[in-house]
């Protein structure tokens, strides 16, 4: 009986620190300063890493690549293929014309520009997370025992700790949404939404030793418009909704995120469509846009790209998000890998296993800007107002802008892209339109 009395107690003490310096600090948006001296110490321990790995690389058998795999193991040409061809067309035709193409035809066989953006990236120096990491080499004693004090410290406690906080995240999402849904629609039932989704996103952040940089507050999405994002990860919408609350916009599920999309849109005005229903664009198009002209509701979260990049790049937006109307509110999210990869590679991992791998990582940090609002001009058609969207994204997160589909992580290359290639081509040997 004293055992169970002593059990009991333990986790009483355990409840109310949870409640007092996570749930409390969560509904209030406050911070306690815990994340701040965690971080602290994750960051000097990070560079005494950092200088031991440098220390080492100079003896010479234990020598480091000089040049970071991060930049590739190809130096590429970034003159665009339009330029070549048209200082190829000053002269006549030649056989060694062709060497251009056999260049562009060898580094996409070694290293193409589209499938490595759908593997995570490389880092500069190891983040004591991994030991198989490609520029890790043994180079003490010292350097060994600390990454062994991280493996004990992220399984051990920090892997308990965030999975209670992610299971009290995620039944308090669950239970309050229920609660509030059965409440008449009104100003009340929006405000008591509002409170339960940010606590518990605010608490799925905590779950994840999450650090975000937000800027530019003042540019934050409004009601009735459509906040568009780069996609990195599945936890992208908590990264955002810990700021502000979204109308999620997706396809119905079953499982655990079927139980929390049943329960959420009780209570908010999600987008949920049936598998069936997702395929009729004109249906999508028509209930968004329902959405977007009333003007009470929560601005509409959309991830145009339809799949996750590594965090390196900002691939092809999908013109439908564009074709709506309204106010289009860009979000640049750029992760700081050396904490913890956030890249989803759902070709390589479930989502179990990729969730298991944030949570056993150091921390999530990174930088999210609110970009001026923008809308479409009199002169402008879907694809371009898309396209201006993406750039404005791509230079502020400092990403990679490619005009690829990231279908392409799981679909083959269009005829039509393989059909422009060839067109390209065939300006070499037909020259202004015509033979001869």
């Amino acid at each position: 009986m004293e055992v169970v009395w002593a059990v009991g107690q333990m986790g009483a003490v355990l409840v109310a620190v949870v409640l007092g310096l996570v749930m409390l600090p969560s509904a209030l948006g406050i911070s306690l300063g815990i994340s701040e001296a965690y971080m602290w110490v994750l960051v000097k321990t990070l560079e005494w890493a950092t200088i031991r790995l440098q220390k080492g690389a100079k003896k010479p058998q234990l020598q480091m690549p000089r040049t970071p795999t991060a930049n590739g193991i190809i130096e590429r040409d970034e003159t665009p293929m339009e330029k070549e061809i048209a200082l190829l067309h000053r002269a006549d035709f030649e056989f060694s014309h062709i060497f251009y193409f056999c260049r562009k035809g060898f580094e996409a066989i070694v290293e193409d520009e589209v499938t490595q953006r759908f593997s995570s990236e490389e880092l500069l120096s190891w983040n004591l997370l991994t030991r198989t990491n490609v520029n890790f080499h043994y180079i003490s004693l010292r350097l060994t025992v600390v990454w062994v004090i991280g493996v004990v410290v992220r399984y051990c406690f920090l892997l308990p700790l965030r999975f209670s906080l992610a299971a009290i995240g995620i039944t308090s999402m669950i239970v309050g949404t229920t609660v509030v849904g059965q409440l008449p629609n009104g100003s009340v039932k929006n405000y008591l939404s509002e409170v339960v989704h940010l606590t518990c996103s605010r608490i799925l952040v905590r779950a994840l030793s999450g650090t975000i940089h937000y800027h530019n507050k003042k540019n934050r999405p409004q009601k009735g418009g459509i906040c568009v994002a780069n996609h990195t990860s599945p936890i992208d919408a908590i990264i955002l909704t810990n700021d502000g609350c979204y109308a999620m916009v997706g396809q119905v599920h079953g499982g655990l995120m079927g139980i929390i999309q049943r329960a959420t849109v009780k209570a908010c005005p999600h987008v949920w469509f049936e598998r069936s229903e997702i395929k009729d664009r004109h249906l999508v198009t028509k209930r968004l846009r329902e959405h977007v002209a009333d003007k009470s509701k929560l601005p509409i979260l959309i991830f145009p790209e339809g799949t996750c990049i590594n965090n390196t790049s900002v691939m092809m937006f999908k013109k439908g998000s564009f074709e709506i109307g309204g106010t289009i509110y860009p979000v640049a999210i750029k992760y700081d890998p050396q904490f913890g990869d956030a890249f989803w590679n759902s070709s390589k991992y479930n989502i179990v296993s990729y969730l298991l791998r944030i949570m056993t990582s150091w921390a999530i940090v990174c930088n999210v800007w609110y970009l001026p609002p923008m809308v479409r001009k009199e002169d402008e058609d879907a694809v371009q107002f898309a396209n201006r969207v993406r750039s404005a994204i791509a230079r502020q997160g400092g990403l990679t802008e490619l005009p690829w589909d990231g279908g392409l992580k799981r679909a083959k290359v269009k005829d039509t892209f393989k059909e422009e290639q060839q067109k390209n081509y065939s300006k070499m040997l037909v020259r202004n339109g015509s033979v001869g």
